[in-house]
C-alpha cells in the first residue's frame, strides 16, 4: 500500500464539480422536501449505517408500517376463500391491490394477470412447470429453454426443469445476444394457436444484472417475440420471460410498451416490505396455453376424491394460487405503494437520483490513484454508466493494491463493517457475470469448488484469483452522504496513511461520528489473578493458591486475589528467557473468557476441562429473540469482567458503574428450564442464568439481554475435522467456541505485527499499540514466548509438560480484532496491516485440541511451563488451502 503523504487522487470528488461536468441533467432528491428530512423521519434506524446493498433489499419506511398497523387493527381481515363479511373485505382488498400492481406497470387485469407468489424464485419455477412445453419427437426438434448468462441463479436452475422434459437448454452469452442479426421476418403465426406444428420457445433475460447493474435492453422483448433477433436458430414461436425482480425496485416498467410475456417479481426489491411475497405477471395471451399438473386448496372448481376428475378454476391467478395466498401480506404491499408515491413521487423520480448517485460514485471511484498510477480498484462494468437506461444504481468493483493485486472481498466486506458500512460480496448469484467479468473458466469454477469454495462462503481468492467482488447498489433513500461516507472509506484504507487513530463507535448521529459519552474511554482491563509460577506441569502449586484438587466441576481454589503494580508480572518473567534457549518456548500467560466475547480472565494456573480451559465460554449473552451477541454488534461486551471463583463456585461479574453482580457456576437441576439457541449454526441446550443478570446487563447496555449457559449435560463437538490425517474417532468437545477448545498465539508474531503498526516521528519509532493491548485484541487462550514469527503454523503438535495437544491449524481473523479490548473503540490498521503481512489473508494464531486427556486425575495448565512443538514433517510453509479454513474462534 502506497505510504507517505495522501496522493492528490484520495481527495473527494465534489458533487456540484461533478454535476457541473455532467453531459446530461441529472437530479438529486425529490423536489423541495429535504432528503435528510426524510431520513430522519422515516429511517431514524439508520443513524450511524451507510447501507448500501439495496440490490439486496432495500428498506421500508417507518410510515409504511405504522399505516399498515393501523390498517390491521381496525379492520378484521379473514380467509378470502370464505363467503363471511371479514373474508368479502379480504377478497376485496386483495384484488385492489392486483390492479395497483398493474396500474403501476402500465397495464390493465385486461392485458396481465397478477399470480401472487413466495417470490420470484417461486414464480420462475411454476413458469418452468407450467409452460406449454413440446419434447422434440419424429415430426421436430421440440421445443428450446434460451437463458442469458447474465442470469441469476433462478432462471438458470429452470433447465433442471426442463431437462426432465427432455427439453434441451441453451445459455447465450450477452456478446451474443448483442451481435445477434436482426431481420425483418414476420412474427411466425399466432401465439394462442396449436403449438403441436409450431413448437414454442421461451427466452429469459434480466431486465438488471444483479451483478453489474448492466441494464439489457427492453426492446429486446419484441425483436425476439416477433422473430426479427433470434436467441438461437429454430424454428416456432418465441415467447419472452423478463426477470424484472432487480429492475423494477429503482426504475419503472411500462407493460403496455414491453410486453414480455412473463414478468417475475419480488416486493421487498421494491418496498422493503413484505418479505417471502411476490408475483408473476403473466401476459393473457399465453395464459390459456398453461398447463398444470398439482392442484391445491382454491384452485378447484370442481373435484371428486374417489376419482381422476378436477376442474380448474376459470380465473388464471385461482387456478395457480395453491392454498391461501399471504393475504396479509398482499394488503401490506397497498400501503407499500402509497408510501413510495408520497415519499418520492414515483418511480421515475427514484431512477433519476439513484442513477446520480450510482454515477457519481462511478466517477470517484474511477479517479482514484495510487502515487504509482496504478488505480485503486477495478469495476466491471458493460456501460460505463453513461445513462440510467443502460445502468442500474449498481457497482461491482474489487479493490487492488498498489502492484495491480486484488484484495479478497472478505477482507473488504470486514474492514467496511469496521466503518458500519453495509455492501454484498461475493457472486450475488449470479455466476455467469461473475465468470464473465472476472475471467473465470468453468474448469476454474471447479477446482474452486474441490478447494472447498462454495457459493456465499468467504473464500475470496484461491491462487491469487478473485472468487467474487464487492457490490455497492442505492436506493430511493440513498444520499451523498452515504456515498461519499463509502468513499472516505476507499480512501481511508487504501491512500491515507495510518495515524492509529481509533474508530469511533456508531451513534445516533451520522456514520463515523463520535460516540456522544466518553464511558467506554475509561474503561479498565480485567483484573489478573495471581498464584504461583510453576514452572513443571506436574509439580504442586503453592499452598495458599491452590488446592490439589480434580478438574471438574467440584474443583476448588482460592477468592480472587487483587493484582498489584508493583511486582515484576508473569509475562515479564518468562520473556526474560533468552532465544535458543531450551526453554525459549514457554508458556507466558494464560486466558480464558468464562462469557463469550467479554473480557479476559488472566490467570497463572488454570484446571482443563473435556471441552478447554474449565469454565472458557461457558456462558454467553443473548438479546431479545435469544440471539447470541458479539462484539461485532456490541463492543461493549469486553468492557464486562467476569471472574471465576473456584472456591465458592460463583462467577463475579463486574463493569464500570456497576455494583458487581455473582452467578452460580453450575444450574439448579430441579429448577432449570433448558433452552435451545444456536452457536456457529450449531444447535445447542443452554439454560438462562435468571432475571437479576438479565436486567444487570439490560441496565449497563440499555437494551434487554439475557445471560445463559450451556448446559452441563449437553456435548456439542466440533462440526469436522479440521485436517486430513485426523482420524476419524477423534472428535473434540467443545464449548460455546466457534471452532476449537484452544487458541493460541505466538509473542514473536505480535512483536512483528507491531512493529509494523508503529509510526515514524523525530524521536524515532512511535509504539501506537503496546504489546498488552495487541495481544487482547487477539483473545487467545495460551501465550507463548516464541523464538520467530509465525512459526506456530509449521507446528504439528505441541507438548506442555504431560500434556499433548493437536495443531489443528491457522485462525481466520474476522473484524474483532480492531476493537481495543480495554475501551471498546474501534481501529481498523490492526486488520489492514495484518493483511497486508499475510498477503491478504488475515490469519493469526493456531487452534488446538488436546489429545488423551485423562480427567480421572487432575490437569493444569500454568504460566512458566515449557513449550515442546513438533514440527510438520515435509509440508512447506505455505497459505492452507481452502478446504482448511476456520472460523474466528474467539467471539
Amino acid at each position: 500500500m502506497a505510504g507517505g503523504a495522501a496522493h492528490p487522487g484520495a481527495e473527494l470528488l465534489a458533487f456540484a464539480r461533478f454535476l457541473d461536468s455532467s453531459l446530461q441533467p441529472l437530479v438529486y432528491g425529490y423536489g423541495p422536501g429535504s432528503l435528510h428530512e426524510l431520513r430522519a423521519r422515516e429511517f431514524g434506524r439508520l443513524a450511524g449505517t451507510v447501507y448500501l446493498d439495496h440490490a439486496g433489499t432495500t428498506l421500508f419506511p417507518q410510515s409504511q408500517i405504522t399505516s399498515f398497523m393501523k390498517d390491521l387493527m381496525e379492520n378484521i381481515y379473514g380467509n378470502p376463500h370464505s363467503q363471511n363479511i371479514s373474508s368479502k373485505l379480504t377478497h376485496d382488498t386483495v384484488e385492489h391491490v392486483r390492479f395497483r400492481i398493474l396500474a403501476h406497470f402500465h397495464t390493465s387485469p385486461e392485458d396481465y394477470t397478477v399470480i401472487f407468489t413466495s417470490g420470484s424464485t417461486a414464480a420462475l419455477k411454476l413458469v418452468a412447470e407450467a409452460f406449454p412445453w413440446v419434447s422434440p419427437g419424429p415430426e421436430g426438434s421440440g421445443s428450446c429453454f434460451c437463458y442469458l448468462t447474465d442470469s441469476h441463479t433462478s432462471v438458470v436452475g429452470m433447465r433442471k426443469i426442463t431437462a426432465a422434459m427432455n427439453v434441451t437448454s441453451i445459455p447465450v452469452r450477452p456478446e451474443d445476444m448483442w451481435s445477434a442479426d436482426r431481420q425483418d421476418a414476420a412474427a411466425a403465426g399466432d401465439p394462442t394457436g396449436d403449438p403441436a406444428g409450431q413448437p414454442p420457445h421461451l427466452f429469459c433475460y434480466p431486465a438488471q444484472s444483479n451483478f453489474s447493474g448492466t441494464r439489457y435492453p427492453l426492446s429486446w422483448i419484441g425483436e425476439v417475440k416477433s422473430g426479427r433477433r433470434r436467441p438461437a436458430s429454430r424454428p416456432g414461436k418465441w415467447f419472452v420471460l423478463l426477470d424484472a425482480a432487480a429492475f423494477v425496485g429503482t426504475s419503472p416498467l411500462d407493460l403496455s410498451v414491453h410486453q414480455a410475456d412473463f414478468v417475475p417479481l419480488s416486493f421487498y426489491k421494491i418496498f422493503g416490505f413484505p418479505t417471502g411475497l411476490g408475483a408473476l405477471l403473466v401476459n393473457n395471451r399465453l395464459a390459456p396455453l398453461l398447463r398444470k399438473t398439482y392442484f391445491g386448496g382454491g384452485t378447484a372448481a370442481a373435484y371428486l376424491a374417489g376419482d381422476d376428475f378436477y376442474v380448474p378454476r376459470e380465473s388464471v391467478a385461482e387456478r395457480f394460487e395453491d392454498g391461501t395466498i399471504s393475504f396479509l401480506d398482499v394488503i401490506a404491499l397497498k400501503h407499500g405503494f402509497d408510501a413510495l408515491e408520497r415519499l418520492t413521487g414515483g418511480i421515475e423520480n427514484i431512477r433519476q437520483h439513484t442513477f446520480t448517485l450510482a454515477q457519481y460514485t462511478y466517477a470517484a471511484l474511477s479517479s482514484l490513484r495510487y502515487p504509482n498510477g496504478a488505480p485503486v480498484v477495478q469495476i466491471y462494468t458493460d456501460s460505463e454508466f453513461s445513462s440510467p437506461e443502460v445502468q442500474g444504481p449498481v457497482i461491482s468493483f474489487n479493490v487492488l493494491d498498489d502492484n495491480g493485486n486484488i484484495v479478497g472481498y472478505s477482507q473488504v466486506d470486514k474492514m467496511a463493517s469496521l466503518h458500519n458500512i453495509h455492501v454484498r460480496t461475493g457472486c450475488f448469484c449470479n455466476t455467469g457475470a461473475c465468470q464473465r467479468h472476472l475471467g473465470i473458466s468453468d474448469e476454474m469454477v471447479k477446482k474452486h469448488l474441490q478447494a472447498g469454495h462454495v457459493c456465499g462462503d468467504d473464500v475470496d481468492l484461491i491462487d491469487g484469483q478473485p472468487t467474487g467482488s464487492v457490490r455497492i447498489s442505492f436506493g430511493y433513500m440513498s444520499t451523498l452522504e452515504d456515498a461519499q461516507a463509502f468513499l472516505r472509506f476507499i480512501i481511508a484504507t487504501r491512500l491515507r496513511p495510518s495515524h492509529g487513530q481509533p474508530l469511533p463507535l456508531a451513534t445516533p448521529g451520522e456514520a463515523g461520528a463520535p460516540p456522544e459519552d466518553s464511558e467506554a474511554q475509561n474503561a479498565v482491563p480485567a483484573i489478573r489473578a495471581r498464584g504461583s509460577h510453576s514452572p513443571q506441569e506436574d509439580a504442586s502449586p503453592h499452598s495458599g493458591v491452590w488446592n490439589n484438587s480434580p478438574a471438574t466441576v467440584d474443583t476448588e481454589g482460592p477468592p480472587l486475589l487483587e493484582a498489584t503494580g508493583t511486582q515484576q508480572t508473569t509475562s515479564e518473567k518468562a520473556a526474560d528467557v533468552p532465544d535458543g534457549d531450551l526453554r525459549s518456548h514457554v508458556v507466558t500467560n494464560l486466558y480464558l473468557y468464562p462469557i463469550k466475547s467479554c473480557a479476559a480472565f488472566e490467570v497463572t494456573r488454570w484446571p482443563l476441562g473435556s471441552q478447554g480451559l474449565l469454565y472458557d465460554r461457558s456462558w454467553m449473552v443473548v438479546n431479545h429473540n435469544g440471539i447470541c451477541l458479539s462484539q461485532k454488534q456490541e463492543p461493549r461486551l469486553c468492557l464486562i469482567q467476569p471472574f471465576i471463583d473456584l472456591q465458592r463456585r460463583v462467577m463475579v461479574i463486574k463493569a464500570q458503574g456497576m455494583e458487581p453482580i455473582e452467578v452460580p457456576l453450575e444450574e439448579n437441576s430441579e429448577q432449570v428450564q433448558i433452552c435451545q439457541s444456536k452457536v456457529c449454526a450449531d444447535r445447542v441446550n443452554t439454560y438462562d442464568c435468571g432475571e437479576k443478570i438479565s436486567n444487570w446487563l439490560s441496565k449497563f447496555f440499555g437494551r434487554p439481554y439475557h445471560l445463559i449457559k450451556q448446559s452441563s449435560d449437553f456435548q456439542r463437538n466440533a462440526k469436522k475435522k479440521h485436517r486430513k490425517d485426523q482420524s476419524a474417532h477423534t472428535t473434540a468437545a467443545l464449548s460455546l467456541v466457534n471452532e476449537a477448545q484452544y487458541l493460541l498465539i505466538n509473542r514473536s508474531s505480535i512483536l512483528e505485527l507491531q512493529q509494523q503498526l508503529s509510526t515514524s516521528c523525530e524521536n524515532g519509532k512511535e509504539e501506537l499499540f503496546p504489546m498488552n493491548n495487541l495481544i487482547s485484541r487477539f483473545r487467545a487462550n495460551i501465550i507463548t514466548n516464541g523464538t520467530r514469527a509465525f512459526e506456530e503454523e509449521k507446528w504439528d503438535e505441541i507438548s506442555v509438560g504431560s500434556l499433548r495437544f493437536q495443531v489443528l491449524g491457522p485462525c481466520n481473523r474476522c473484524q474483532m480484532i480492531c476493537i481495543d479490548q480495554q475501551t471498546g473503540q474501534r481501529n481498523q490498521d490492526v486488520f489492514q496491516k495484518l493483511s497486508e503481512r499475510r498477503e491478504r489473508k488475515v490469519k493469526f494464531g493456531v487452534y488446538l485440541m488436546h489429545t488423551s486427556l485423562d480427567l480421572s486425575s487432575p490437569c493444569y495448565l500454568s504460566v512458566g511451563s515449557q513449550v515442546l512443538p513438533l514440527l510438520k514433517e515435509n509440508i512447506e510453509h505455505h497459505d492452507i488451502p481452502a478446504t482448511e479454513k476456520f472460523q474466528d474462534a474467539i467471539s
